[in-house]
């Protein structure tokens, strides 16, 4: 996992509110046992209406999706924040999200940016008026800004997931810290003890 300290782009306006996970990745998608591949089915049933926003030109190159309230709800699969990586997104910024989609973004670098409601709709009116409207997030601070509209506020980050971003951790990752005490353990653990491989 990449380290995530700040991410600028620009968003994607998707103003639809309890989307599912089974609506970011259909279940069909399901069946890959690699984690990529999945970009092509984000939004698939959706993104078969021309006029839906990914299909849009002028948010082609967007980075962060604005999204309703309650986003990620149903079930849980990781594929979901899988094909939104892979379809290049960094952040989702919304008023709630389900629980389940929050922790498997935060282990995954996907940042789930949760900020008041009328701050959400405040951005995606300037979004759809102007496309190349500039958003950062800022990991360290825990902002999200607009400075061209003069808006910034702050977003709920625990310091043990900020910490996990900023250093690249996933929970490999968080695992191979420990690689030193690891080794030391298996070096010294009785052979009379369960293994995976032969000794």
């Amino acid at each position: 996992m990449e380290p995530v300290t700040q991410v600028i782009g620009k968003g994607v306006p998707l103003k639809r509110s309890d989307v599912d996970t089974d609506q970011i990745i259909p279940a069909v998608w399901l069946k890959r046992v690699e984690r990529t591949g999945f970009g092509n089915g984000l939004f698939s049933a959706w993104r078969e209406d021309p006029d839906f926003v990914l299909n849009r030109p002028e948010y082609r190159q967007g980075s962060i999706l604005l999204a309703g309230p309650n986003f990620g709800c149903g079930s849980s699969r990781e594929h979901a924040v899988w094909a939104l990586e892979e379809s290049g997104f960094y952040a989702v910024i919304s008023s709630s999200f389900a629980d389940i989609f929050r922790a498997n973004a935060l282990k995954n670098g996907l940042l789930p940016v949760q900020i008041p409601e009328e701050t959400v709709q405040a951005i995606t009116a300037l979004v759809e008026k102007d496309p190349s409207t500039q958003i950062t997030i800022d990991v360290e601070k825990r902002m999200v800004s607009v400075a061209s509209a003069g808006i910034e506020t702050s977003f709920p980050l625990d310091d043990f997931a900020r910490y996990r971003l900023m250093n690249g951790l996933d929970d490999i990752g968080l695992t191979m810290q420990r690689q030193d005490e690891i080794g030391g353990y298996e070096q010294n653990r009785p052979s009379w003890s369960p293994a995976i491989n032969d000794r």
